[in-house]
């Protein structure tokens, strides 16, 4: 709502936003990032793996069709 009333920040409030955040954050801010690469990795990396369990699902199954139209 008190966006509306004053208007959206400019480019120099976005600024003097992200200079207090990196200040206040600065020292925190590598170990943070670290964290969520090791998380988008580890997502992923899960993301595949249920893919390739998918796919050995499959195969297991038209085997096993296979072996019991004979």
């Amino acid at each position: 709502m008190l966006a509306f009333m004053f208007g959206a920040p400019g480019w120099m409030e976005m600024l003097v936003i992200a200079l207090v955040i990196l200040l206040l954050f600065g020292n925190r801010l590598p170990s943070v990032m670290r964290s969520l690469g090791r998380g988008v990795v580890e997502f992923k990396k899960g993301l595949s793996d249920q893919g390739s369990d998918e796919e050995h699902e499959e195969k297991a199954v038209t085997k096993e069709d296979a072996k019991a139209e004979k």
